[in-house]
């Protein structure tokens, strides 16, 4: 039997790069809280509205705040006056509780503005999930904006499927001042993290401490 020629491969040899999900523009908030457009993130814990309050003031345009209409402890658009302008808030208050998620999809997938919020009893399935990270997609690809979701959850949170998951816990001092513990639960790209959260001259400022 002759020798058998074997051509060079032309072609790159496969590499993980190769398999990196391009970078998604991020949503600066502060210090290394960033959160990645076209997705659906997670904010739980006693203060998660503040924080959301806090991401509305990062973001321009209108801002609809999704909430079951038999809420006790929904938003109140006086107290986000120091975070943002309450004139941006639309506030849609569903009586069924699967139209939560569903107006959150469709809000997404419209791309019609930069932030959507859902204040959910209870993190959704993994399912849901999947669903609203497609219509953020999708909305940045036919609509204005490349969306930001955001899923307020009670408690420790624990949506399957999330972008990042961001807790945020009182921690005001004795003496009255203001306070918060903002802690990094899970991210793609980046460890678990924690920090005290101040009130600072310009604004609030961050203070790395022990996870």
């Amino acid at each position: 039997m002759g020798n058998i020629y074997i051509p060079p491969m032309t072609a790159p040899l496969l590499t993980r790069d190769m398999h990196r999900q391009p970078q998604r523009p991020a949503q600066p908030v502060m210090g290394e809280m960033t959160l990645a457009r076209g997705r659906a993130h997670e904010l739980c814990g006693p203060a998660r509205r503040t924080l959301a309050a806090l991401v509305a003031g990062r973001t321009e345009g209108p801002v609809i705040w999704i909430a079951p209409s038999w809420a006790q402890d929904a938003l109140n658009p006086e107290a986000a006056t120091g975070f943002f302008d309450p004139g941006r808030l639309i506030l849609v208050t569903p009586k069924r509780t699967e139209d939560l998620l569903w107006s959150m999809e469709e809000v997404l997938r419209s791309g019609a503005v930069a932030l959507a919020v859902a204040d959910l009893a209870e993190p959704p399935g993994l399912t849901a999930v999947r669903r609203l990270h497609l219509a953020a997609e999708t909305g940045g690809a036919e609509g204005r904006h490349l969306p930001l979701g955001l899923l307020l959850t009670p408690g420790d949170g624990g949506a399957p499927g999330v972008e990042t998951r961001w807790h945020l816990g009182f921690a005001h001092t004795p003496g009255g001042a203001e306070g918060w513990r903002l802690e990094r639960r899970r991210a793609r790209t980046a460890p678990p993290m924690a920090w005290a959260m101040r009130p600072a001259a310009k604004g609030l400022a961050l203070a790395p401490v022990p996870a």
